[in-house]
């Protein structure tokens, strides 16, 4: 199912996984996304090595907007609509 935009976006809070297994799960949300699809990613820390990550994979093909920074983290990503 991809995620798709919405009044509300999705919120995804991977702080209960385990470190490894956090950018695969982003990486799997990512490729969900619809143009113009967003979801916010909440952390226990900054995931500036994510943006990264991302942008050298799907370079500006996505928007990456802090919410809140620290002591939790809530970064809104979203897939660009000229990424299509």
């Amino acid at each position: 199912m991809a995620l798709t935009t919405e009044a509300e976006p999705n919120e995804i809070d991977v702080r209960s996984l385990v470190p490894m297994q956090r950018h695969q799960k982003i990486f799997e949300l990512v490729d969900q996304l619809a143009p113009g699809g967003k979801f916010i990613l909440v952390n226990d820390h900054d995931p500036k090595p994510l943006y990264y990550q991302l942008e050298a994979e799907h370079p500006h093909q996505f928007s990456w907007t802090y919410l809140e920074r620290g002591p939790v983290w809530r970064v809104e990503i979203g897939r660009l609509s000229k990424a299509a």
